[in-house]
């Protein structure tokens, strides 16, 4: 066991959030000290959105809101981190407590309400690191705005140019009303602006976060929006607001649920999209992620790349470096010899 692993397990007997907040700080202060990784095993390079992905898992976003520690996070052996959800202006988030650990059920429940400290801040961020790896950016609503899709599209040209690709999240419970911009009409006007935007500024890839929480005729709407947007990827699927069998003493919480219980619910919507959508936009799979066959399950069903956040609190930092190890023997399991290959195989 590593110390950051140790010191994974020393976080748990903390508050939740007060567990997420030392970890960034401990994080950024560690950054100097980490190691870079090796080089890449070539058997896991992704080529998507016209860059060169050294492997397949990133961090989701929520983990690193105001974009302070991504570089840290690259030396973990992440292949790209997606920081955010940033909205314009800084938001407190919803009243604490907001973050539960559901230990049992290797899962969480969170209500944060996107709290960041604004784009202002996010972009000073992203301007100091010094580090080379592949960083995304969420980018969200305030909740007291008049105008939504204004903010979108505000965060976008603050921050587009300082990362390598661009999250629209429409699909977090716990914005009222923010899952509105899921529907057909609001998703088109959306990404259309954001379309626009791109073309008068700094063009970067555009992706879709969904919600795990659609019915069939929501996902063929979601599906021919981004057909016709322009847009280069969806990433499948934010929390889910549904409660399956659950242990664990905090289940009655209202939020956003993630870990173990997602991954198959996530998967199978990742699957009925890459079925939708046939290769016109890459996927990202989220959801549930904590072993090699997990991320195995993802890319046959659609995924070129996944991403996790809530096994990385329970398993610590060693977890990125043990599904690398897991998936290449999947890989070699299967007789196949990149990644790549295996995607959409399962559908």
């Amino acid at each position: 066991m590593s110390i950051f692993d140790l010191g994974a397990r020393l976080l748990r007997r903390l508050p939740a959030e007060t567990a997420h907040n030392a970890t960034l700080r401990l994080a950024g202060a560690m950054t100097p000290l980490l190691p870079t990784p090796g080089p890449a095993d070539p058997r896991l390079g992704v080529r998507a959105f016209g860059l060169d992905f050294p492997n397949p898992i990133g961090l989701a976003a929520g983990f690193d809101k105001n974009a302070q520690v991504p570089d840290a996070m690259a030396r973990f052996g992440f292949g790209f981190v997606e920081c955010g959800t940033v909205t314009p202006r800084p938001q407190t988030g919803n009243p604490r407590p907001r973050l539960f650990r559901l230990s049992e059920d290797r899962a969480v429940i969170n209500r944060m309400g996107f709290n960041n400290g604004g784009m202002a801040l996010a972009a000073r961020n992203l301007k100091a690191r010094k580090g080379r790896g592949i960083v995304g950016i969420n980018i969200g609503a305030n909740k007291d705005s008049a105008d939504r899709i204004a903010d979108y599209a505000l965060c976008f040209g603050e921050l587009a140019g300082l990362a390598d690709y661009v999250t629209v999240n429409v699909s977090s419970p716990n914005t009222p009303g923010l899952r509105g911009l899921q529907g057909k009409d609001e998703l088109t006007r959306l990404l259309g602006t954001l379309v626009e935007a791109r073309a008068k500024t700094v063009h970067r890839p555009i992706l879709l976060k969904i919600a795990p929480d659609l019915d069939e005729s929501a996902l063929d709407e979601i599906a021919d929006v981004v057909r016709a947007s322009g847009i280069e990827g969806l990433i499948v699927s934010n929390t889910t607001i549904a409660r399956p069998a659950l242990r664990s003493a905090n289940a009655g919480e209202t939020g956003g649920l993630s870990g173990e219980p997602l991954l198959a619910p996530s998967t199978q919507v990742l699957a009925e999209m890459h079925k939708r959508l046939n290769g016109t936009v890459t996927l990202v799979g989220v959801g549930g992620i904590a072993r090699g066959e997990d991320v195995y399950a993802k890319i046959r069903a659609g995924a070129s790349l996944v991403q996790l956040y809530t096994a990385l609190a329970y398993d610590g930092p060693g977890l990125v470096a043990r599904i690398q190890r897991e998936l290449l023997a999947c890989l070699a399991r299967d007789g196949l010899t990149n990644v790549t290959e295996a995607v959409g195989k399962g559908n």
